[in-house]
Protein backbone atom coordinates (compact mmCIF):
# COMPACT_ATOMS: atom_id res chain seq x y z
CA UNK A 1 0.00 0.00 0.00
CA UNK A 2 1.39 3.63 -0.88
CA UNK A 3 2.87 4.76 2.38
CA UNK A 4 0.30 7.95 2.40
CA UNK A 5 -2.63 5.80 2.45
CA UNK A 6 -1.22 3.65 5.22
CA UNK A 7 -0.31 6.89 7.47
CA UNK A 8 -3.93 8.40 6.75
CA UNK A 9 -5.13 4.74 8.08
CA UNK A 10 -3.22 5.01 11.28
CA UNK A 11 -4.04 8.23 12.34
CA UNK A 12 -7.54 7.66 11.69
CA UNK A 13 -7.42 3.73 13.75
CA UNK A 14 -5.66 5.78 16.79
CA UNK A 15 -8.23 8.99 16.98
CA UNK A 16 -11.42 6.24 16.71
CA UNK A 17 -10.37 3.83 19.31
CA UNK A 18 -9.57 1.39 16.14
CA UNK A 19 -12.66 1.62 14.04
CA UNK A 20 -11.98 3.57 10.33
CA UNK A 21 -13.49 3.77 7.17
CA UNK A 22 -12.82 3.40 3.56
CA UNK A 23 -11.98 -0.25 2.21
CA UNK A 24 -11.82 -1.51 5.73
CA UNK A 25 -14.86 -0.03 7.25
CA UNK A 26 -16.52 -2.59 9.62
CA UNK A 27 -13.39 -5.01 9.02
CA UNK A 28 -10.83 -6.64 11.34
CA UNK A 29 -7.89 -3.97 11.35
CA UNK A 30 -4.88 -3.62 13.86
CA UNK A 31 -1.32 -1.68 13.61
CA UNK A 32 1.41 -3.66 13.97
CA UNK A 33 4.92 -1.97 15.38
CA UNK A 34 8.23 -4.00 14.39
CA UNK A 35 11.65 -2.84 14.25
CA UNK A 36 13.35 -1.97 11.50
CA UNK A 37 15.74 -4.97 10.56
CA UNK A 38 18.26 -2.86 9.50
CA UNK A 39 17.37 0.87 10.51
CA UNK A 40 16.62 -0.39 14.05
CA UNK A 41 13.83 1.95 13.58
CA UNK A 42 10.29 1.33 14.68
CA UNK A 43 7.78 1.16 11.59
CA UNK A 44 4.09 0.78 11.98
CA UNK A 45 1.40 -0.75 9.48
CA UNK A 46 -2.17 -1.74 9.31
CA UNK A 47 -2.77 -5.07 8.62
CA UNK A 48 -6.25 -7.35 8.89
CA UNK A 49 -6.38 -10.14 11.57
CA UNK A 50 -8.03 -13.39 12.00
CA UNK A 51 -8.86 -14.72 15.71
CA UNK A 52 -8.52 -18.85 15.74
CA UNK A 53 -7.87 -21.12 18.31
CA UNK A 54 -7.87 -17.97 21.05
CA UNK A 55 -5.37 -16.79 18.87
CA UNK A 56 -4.66 -13.56 17.19
CA UNK A 57 -3.75 -14.15 14.10
CA UNK A 58 -1.80 -11.65 10.81
CA UNK A 59 -0.58 -13.49 7.37
CA UNK A 60 2.50 -12.06 5.77
CA UNK A 61 0.52 -12.36 2.48
CA UNK A 62 1.58 -9.21 0.69
CA UNK A 63 -1.48 -9.12 -1.67
CA UNK A 64 0.18 -12.46 -3.00
CA UNK A 65 3.28 -10.77 -4.22
CA UNK A 66 6.22 -12.97 -4.48
CA UNK A 67 8.82 -11.52 -1.26
CA UNK A 68 7.46 -11.40 2.32
CA UNK A 69 6.51 -7.98 3.74
CA UNK A 70 9.15 -6.21 5.63
CA UNK A 71 7.27 -6.13 8.50
CA UNK A 72 7.85 -9.84 8.54
CA UNK A 73 11.07 -9.67 7.48
CA UNK A 74 11.57 -6.71 10.43
CA UNK A 75 9.62 -9.57 13.19
CA UNK A 76 12.33 -12.17 11.94
CA UNK A 77 14.91 -9.63 13.42
CA UNK A 78 13.08 -8.47 16.31
CA UNK A 79 10.53 -10.34 17.45
CA UNK A 80 9.17 -8.69 19.99
CA UNK A 81 6.71 -6.19 18.38
CA UNK A 82 3.94 -3.82 19.39
CA UNK A 83 -0.20 -4.49 18.64
CA UNK A 84 -2.75 -2.03 18.76
CA UNK A 85 -6.53 -3.78 18.34
CA UNK A 86 -9.50 -1.22 19.02
CA UNK A 87 -8.11 0.97 22.16
CA UNK A 88 -6.22 -1.66 23.65
CA UNK A 89 -2.64 -1.98 23.00
CA UNK A 90 0.67 -4.39 24.04
CA UNK A 91 3.63 -5.71 23.67
CA UNK A 92 4.06 -9.91 22.53
CA UNK A 93 6.73 -11.75 20.90
CA UNK A 94 5.62 -12.28 17.18
CA UNK A 95 6.03 -16.40 16.44
CA UNK A 96 5.80 -17.85 12.77
CA UNK A 97 3.58 -20.79 13.08
CA UNK A 98 5.82 -23.99 11.37
CA UNK A 99 4.61 -27.62 10.13
CA UNK A 100 1.44 -29.00 10.85
CA UNK A 101 0.38 -26.19 13.15
CA UNK A 102 0.93 -23.71 9.82
CA UNK A 103 -1.23 -25.76 8.00
CA UNK A 104 -4.24 -25.98 10.30
CA UNK A 105 -4.01 -22.02 11.09
CA UNK A 106 -3.68 -21.05 7.31
CA UNK A 107 -7.04 -23.36 7.17
CA UNK A 108 -8.73 -21.58 10.02
CA UNK A 109 -7.52 -18.02 8.34
CA UNK A 110 -9.10 -18.70 4.98
CA UNK A 111 -12.39 -20.53 6.34
CA UNK A 112 -12.93 -16.90 7.72
CA UNK A 113 -11.15 -14.45 5.09
CA UNK A 114 -11.12 -16.31 2.14
CA UNK A 115 -9.19 -14.08 0.13
CA UNK A 116 -6.04 -15.40 1.71
CA UNK A 117 -6.40 -18.40 0.07
CA UNK A 118 -6.17 -16.87 -3.44
CA UNK A 119 -3.28 -14.68 -2.09
CA UNK A 120 -1.76 -18.16 -1.43
CA UNK A 121 -2.67 -19.51 -5.14
CA UNK A 122 -1.08 -16.79 -6.99
CA UNK A 123 2.25 -17.23 -5.17
CA UNK A 124 4.76 -19.75 -5.00
CA UNK A 125 6.32 -19.01 -1.77
CA UNK A 126 4.36 -20.02 1.42
CA UNK A 127 2.07 -17.31 3.35
CA UNK A 128 3.63 -16.92 6.69
CA UNK A 129 0.99 -16.89 9.30
CA UNK A 130 2.44 -15.30 12.54
CA UNK A 131 1.12 -15.98 15.77
CA UNK A 132 0.61 -12.52 17.97
CA UNK A 133 -0.14 -13.94 21.81
CA UNK A 134 -1.86 -11.86 24.54
CA UNK A 135 1.54 -11.40 27.35
CA UNK A 136 0.70 -13.84 29.93
CA UNK A 137 0.34 -13.26 33.46
CA UNK A 138 2.99 -13.78 36.17
CA UNK A 139 2.74 -17.23 37.18
CA UNK A 140 3.23 -16.09 40.81
CA UNK A 141 1.81 -12.11 40.55
CA UNK A 142 -1.36 -10.30 39.90
CA UNK A 143 -3.35 -10.38 36.26
CA UNK A 144 -2.42 -7.55 33.90
CA UNK A 145 -5.46 -6.16 35.01
CA UNK A 146 -4.96 -5.78 38.52
CA UNK A 147 -1.38 -5.30 38.35
CA UNK A 148 0.49 -2.28 40.23
CA UNK A 149 0.81 0.39 37.73
CA UNK A 150 4.25 1.98 36.79
CA UNK A 151 5.29 4.92 38.58
CA UNK A 152 8.66 4.52 39.05
CA UNK A 153 11.96 3.58 37.97
CA UNK A 154 11.63 0.84 40.53
CA UNK A 155 8.32 -0.42 39.29
CA UNK A 156 9.76 -0.28 36.02
CA UNK A 157 12.74 -2.34 36.88
CA UNK A 158 11.05 -4.97 38.36
CA UNK A 159 8.69 -5.00 35.09
CA UNK A 160 11.18 -5.24 32.63
CA UNK A 161 13.15 -8.37 35.08
CA UNK A 162 9.45 -10.05 35.69
CA UNK A 163 10.06 -10.19 31.56
CA UNK A 164 13.34 -11.03 30.80
CA UNK A 165 12.52 -13.84 34.01
CA UNK A 166 9.61 -14.77 31.79
CA UNK A 167 11.08 -14.94 28.38
CA UNK A 168 14.02 -16.85 29.45
CA UNK A 169 11.89 -19.53 31.45
CA UNK A 170 9.87 -20.13 27.97
CA UNK A 171 13.35 -20.24 26.36
CA UNK A 172 14.22 -22.91 28.78
CA UNK A 173 11.00 -24.96 28.50
CA UNK A 174 10.67 -25.42 24.67
CA UNK A 175 14.42 -26.56 24.80
CA UNK A 176 13.77 -28.86 27.41
CA UNK A 177 11.16 -30.69 25.49
CA UNK A 178 13.38 -31.13 22.63
CA UNK A 179 12.95 -34.93 21.50
CA UNK A 180 16.12 -36.47 20.05
CA UNK A 181 15.74 -37.19 16.21
CA UNK A 182 13.25 -33.87 15.65
CA UNK A 183 15.41 -31.30 15.24
CA UNK A 184 12.37 -29.32 14.05
CA UNK A 185 11.57 -28.68 18.08
CA UNK A 186 14.84 -26.31 17.09
CA UNK A 187 12.50 -24.25 14.74
CA UNK A 188 11.27 -20.55 14.88
CA UNK A 189 9.47 -20.63 18.07
CA UNK A 190 12.88 -21.42 20.00
CA UNK A 191 14.17 -18.98 17.90
CA UNK A 192 11.63 -16.21 18.19
CA UNK A 193 11.99 -16.40 21.76
CA UNK A 194 15.59 -16.60 21.78
CA UNK A 195 15.65 -13.63 19.95
CA UNK A 196 13.42 -11.61 22.08
CA UNK A 197 15.12 -12.36 25.44
CA UNK A 198 18.85 -11.50 23.59
CA UNK A 199 16.71 -7.99 22.53
CA UNK A 200 15.40 -7.17 25.55
CA UNK A 201 18.17 -8.29 27.48
CA UNK A 202 20.50 -6.18 25.15
CA UNK A 203 17.93 -3.00 25.45
CA UNK A 204 17.69 -3.14 29.59
CA UNK A 205 21.52 -3.19 29.63
CA UNK A 206 22.53 -1.20 27.30
CA UNK A 207 19.53 1.50 29.05
CA UNK A 208 21.32 0.96 32.36
CA UNK A 209 24.90 1.44 31.38
CA UNK A 210 24.37 4.51 29.52
CA UNK A 211 22.03 6.34 31.18
CA UNK A 212 20.80 4.65 34.62
CA UNK A 213 23.80 3.56 36.37
CA UNK A 214 26.27 6.81 35.46
CA UNK A 215 22.86 8.88 37.12
CA UNK A 216 23.02 7.02 39.80
CA UNK A 217 27.06 7.08 40.51
CA UNK A 218 26.75 11.11 40.53
CA UNK A 219 23.34 11.12 42.66
CA UNK A 220 24.58 8.03 45.15
CA UNK A 221 28.59 7.68 45.34
CA UNK A 222 28.41 5.33 47.65
CA UNK A 223 26.85 2.85 44.89
CA UNK A 224 30.42 2.87 43.27
CA UNK A 225 30.93 -0.82 44.50
CA UNK A 226 28.02 -1.96 43.63
CA UNK A 227 27.38 -0.37 40.26
CA UNK A 228 31.06 -1.69 39.09
CA UNK A 229 29.86 -5.28 40.18
CA UNK A 230 26.26 -4.62 38.36
CA UNK A 231 28.46 -3.54 35.29
CA UNK A 232 30.79 -6.58 35.88
CA UNK A 233 27.66 -8.83 35.28
CA UNK A 234 26.53 -7.25 32.33
CA UNK A 235 29.94 -7.86 30.56
CA UNK A 236 29.75 -11.16 31.33
CA UNK A 237 26.44 -12.09 30.53
CA UNK A 238 26.74 -10.11 27.49
CA UNK A 239 29.19 -12.60 26.23
CA UNK A 240 27.11 -15.91 27.04
CA UNK A 241 24.02 -13.74 25.17
CA UNK A 242 26.74 -13.39 22.27
CA UNK A 243 27.53 -17.24 22.15
CA UNK A 244 23.29 -17.50 22.35
CA UNK A 245 23.23 -15.78 19.01
CA UNK A 246 25.57 -17.28 17.33
CA UNK A 247 23.96 -20.69 18.35
CA UNK A 248 20.90 -19.35 17.19
CA UNK A 249 22.39 -18.29 13.80
CA UNK A 250 22.38 -22.17 13.23
CA UNK A 251 19.38 -23.56 14.98
CA UNK A 252 19.09 -25.95 12.07
CA UNK A 253 22.32 -28.05 12.74
CA UNK A 254 22.99 -26.73 16.44
CA UNK A 255 23.03 -29.93 19.00
CA UNK A 256 19.95 -29.24 21.52
CA UNK A 257 22.37 -30.36 24.90
CA UNK A 258 24.86 -27.79 23.33
CA UNK A 259 21.71 -25.34 23.45
CA UNK A 260 20.52 -26.58 26.67
CA UNK A 261 23.38 -26.18 28.80
CA UNK A 262 24.18 -22.42 27.08
CA UNK A 263 20.51 -21.71 28.47
CA UNK A 264 21.23 -22.83 32.34
CA UNK A 265 24.27 -21.20 32.68
CA UNK A 266 22.48 -17.95 31.46
CA UNK A 267 19.85 -18.31 33.53
CA UNK A 268 21.83 -19.35 36.88
CA UNK A 269 23.92 -16.36 35.97
CA UNK A 270 20.83 -13.93 35.17
CA UNK A 271 19.05 -14.67 38.28
CA UNK A 272 21.78 -14.09 40.58
CA UNK A 273 22.34 -10.65 38.62
CA UNK A 274 18.73 -9.79 38.82
CA UNK A 275 18.44 -10.76 42.39
CA UNK A 276 21.32 -8.98 43.59
CA UNK A 277 20.20 -5.31 41.51
CA UNK A 278 16.79 -5.96 42.95
CA UNK A 279 18.39 -5.92 46.12
CA UNK A 280 20.61 -3.02 46.14
CA UNK A 281 19.01 -0.60 43.47
CA UNK A 282 15.61 -0.81 44.19
CA UNK A 283 15.52 1.09 47.84
CA UNK A 284 17.14 4.26 45.63
CA UNK A 285 15.14 3.87 42.43
CA UNK A 286 11.89 3.90 44.53
CA UNK A 287 12.17 7.59 44.56
CA UNK A 288 12.92 8.49 41.07
CA UNK A 289 9.49 9.09 38.90
CA UNK A 290 9.10 7.15 35.36
CA UNK A 291 8.37 7.95 33.23
CA UNK A 292 10.29 11.18 33.21
CA UNK A 293 8.45 14.03 33.04
CA UNK A 294 7.97 14.96 29.30
CA UNK A 295 9.29 11.71 27.60
CA UNK A 296 7.63 8.50 25.38
CA UNK A 297 7.89 5.35 26.60
CA UNK A 298 5.87 3.61 23.97
CA UNK A 299 7.70 1.22 21.95
CA UNK A 300 8.13 -2.56 21.28
CA UNK A 301 11.02 -3.05 22.96
CA UNK A 302 11.29 -3.81 26.89
CA UNK A 303 13.77 -1.84 29.39
CA UNK A 304 14.16 0.65 32.34
CA UNK A 305 14.86 3.81 29.44
CA UNK A 306 12.70 3.61 26.81
CA UNK A 307 13.65 4.55 23.10
CA UNK A 308 12.13 6.54 20.62
CA UNK A 309 8.37 6.13 20.26
CA UNK A 310 7.23 4.08 17.39
CA UNK A 311 5.91 5.92 14.40
CA UNK A 312 3.74 5.40 11.48
CA UNK A 313 6.22 4.36 9.22
CA UNK A 314 4.89 1.64 6.83
CA UNK A 315 6.41 -0.49 5.15
CA UNK A 316 4.53 -3.39 3.53
CA UNK A 317 1.67 -5.00 4.10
Amino acid sequence: MPMSFNLNVIEEFRANGGRVGGPFEGGDLLLLTTTGARSGRPHTVPLGYVRAEGRLLVVASAGGAPEHPQWYRNLLAHPVVRVEVGTEAFDTVAVPAEGDRRERLFAAVVRKAPGYGDYQAHTERELPVVVLERPEPPADGPAPATAPAVRSLADKLVETHTWLRAQLRHVREEAHAHVPGRPATLGLQLRQRCLAFCDGLTHHHTGEDTAVFPALARSHPELADVLARLGEQHRAIGRIKEELVALLAGIAVTEPERLRTELDRMSAELEDHLDFEEAELLPVLSGIPFPPPGSATRGPAPGPVSGPAPGPAPSGS
